[in-house]
């Protein structure tokens, strides 16, 4: 019998604290929906919230955002999803997130709202083995292979969940769900694969309703969206009147992040869009048919790791004399070339120095096709990247002055050649660090390696563990030991 059944879902924003207006959010409540789930993590950004722990947003945006979605959650009764807490979904980020989630419901009197948290923290012993079992591989060419030593200098690892462990808890009756590092779309999917509707379509509206409102027009990530998921399709839909959507503004995120035209690969899961269709319906919404899923042969994850790789600094300055502008590349090398002969105590090897100039190709680099079309203002910043943050502060500031004083042929004045918008003009950042995994594991299934944990505040004296004892008030479920981290 084919499920008839329609399901809602709210997404707030496409990060969780990036903000949403109230009045959305609330017409969206006032549609009924079945969830309320909101991505909080990517690797957008990069690896270093990863390696260093910290959180893609500060404390205060988390608490805001979060506050209006559980305390409205509570009253609805519906579950709350939160995918890749704290943004890169490691132990650290999740508990940091749980913190913020433990104030508001002892703020709120909601210490009884049934919460688990669903953990994506890797052991590296478990990746050491199926490295050994030849069940780990590089996610591209661009990725080098995982040796021990990476492994032994990463600083933690985590891996992208999919849907199972969502429904899961789902269907023992979890109503506050924190999820460690997962799969995008996979917490949207999970609510319409626990109500019994196609993978498919799960997956795909997951797939646009995770940025929320930037499949709209105007387009951002600071709106809310509703989904609506049956049997057939799926429904995307604004809940501002400042926003709708079109079919091409749906299709157009559809095909966002993806190296595939119509290809989306997930964990333990092939999503084909080649024959989907976009409908506007006339009030602002999109209806989309035609997705497609099929379950991969072996089931992957996909694992995150970074390493500590070099120490940072940098300055930025700013260039107005179009004879520098210029001849600045040139310039740029000499000034180089002067610092590296000045401490030519110091390993070549052990530095490296970075320019970019923002106005000619900072950002495309020697890819971009104007180079030589030079303006009349560039910005330069420029960075080094050392084995000790002494080095780098060193080697920095010694080409900092020695940019600054160059003397080039034509040059009219010598009180200095780059303008500095800050005082220090010298930054040193700290610890830089880079993907040291960013590979695919081979796993059991899609639950063996995301074990949840009950972290429910005020426990029913009753509740009964699965270790067969009974809990007390209070009484926090301890996770399995997950071994060496």
């Amino acid at each position: 019998m084919r499920n008839s059944r329609r399901i809602k879902i709210l997404a707030p924003c496409g990060i969780l604290g990036y903000g949403y207006p109230r009045e959305s959010f609330l017409n969206g409540m006032a549609q009924k929906p079945d969830a309320i789930v909101v991505d909080a993590g990517s690797t957008d950004a990069g690896p270093h919230k990863l390696g260093a722990g910290t959180a893609i947003v500060s404390r205060h945006a988390c608490k805001k955002d979060l506050s209006l979605m559980i305390t409205e959650g509570a009253k609805a009764g519906i579950p709350v999803i939160i995918g890749s807490a704290g943004g890169s979904g490691g132990k650290v980020h999740v508990e940091w997130t749980w913190d913020i989630i433990r104030e508001i419901l002892e703020e709120n009197g909601l210490e009884e709202m049934r919460t688990g948290i669903l953990w994506a923290d890797i052991p590296k012993a478990v990746v050491r083995e199926r490295m050994r079992e030849g069940k780990v591989f590089p996610l591209g060419a661009a990725v080098r292979e995982l040796t021990e030593k990476r492994l032994e200098e990463t600083t933690g690892i985590v891996a992208q969940m999919g849907h199972e462990p969502v429904v899961e808890a789902l269907r023992q009756g979890y109503r506050l769900i924190i999820c460690g590092r997962a799969y995008d779309p996979s917490p949207f999917a999970a609510v319409a694969i626990y109500h019994g509707l196609p993978a498919a379509y799960g997956y795909h509206a997951g797939k646009i309703l995770e940025c929320a409102a930037l499949c709209a027009v105007p387009g951002t990530t600071k709106d809310c969206m509703l989904g609506e998921i049956w049997e057939e399709g799926f429904r995307i839909m604004p809940l501002s009147k400042e926003r709708r959507c079109t079919s091409l503004s749906v299709a157009a995120h559809t095909f966002y992040e993806k190296d595939h035209p119509y290809i989306l690969h997930g964990p333990g899961t092939v999503l084909n869009l080649e024959n989907c269709s976009f409908e506007e319906l006339g009030d602002g919404s999109v209806a989309v048919t035609g997705s497609r899923i099929e379950e991969t042969e072996k089931y992957y994850v996909k694992l995150e790791g970074a390493r500590l790789a070099a120490y940072r600094t940098f300055v930025a300055a700013g260039v107005r004399d179009p004879i520098f502008i210029s001849r600045i590349r040139e310039i740029e090398e000499a000034a180089q070339r002067q610092v590296e002969a000045y401490y030519s105590e110091i390993p070549k090897e052990s530095y490296t120095i970075h320019f970019m100039n923002y106005g000619i190709d900072a950002v495309m680099g020697e890819l971009e096709p104007l180079r030589d079309e030079l303006p009349h203002e560039v910005g330069i910043l420029f960075e080094v990247l050392a084995d000790s943050q002494e080095t780098a502060d060193t080697v920095c500031g010694s080409l900092r002055s020695s940019l600054l004083h160059y003397g080039y042929e034509g040059r009219k004045a010598t009180a200095g050649n780059l303008a500095f918008p800050f005082a220090p003009s010298d930054v040193s950042f700290g610890a830089v660090y880079e993907f040291s995994v960013y590979h695919l594991m081979e796993v059991k299934d899609g639950q063996e390696m995301f074990p949840l944990e009950d972290v429910t505040i005020r426990q029913q004296p009753d509740a009964v563990r699965e270790d067969g004892r009974r809990t007390k008030p209070g009484e926090r479920k301890a996770a399995e030991p997950k071994g060496e981290v």
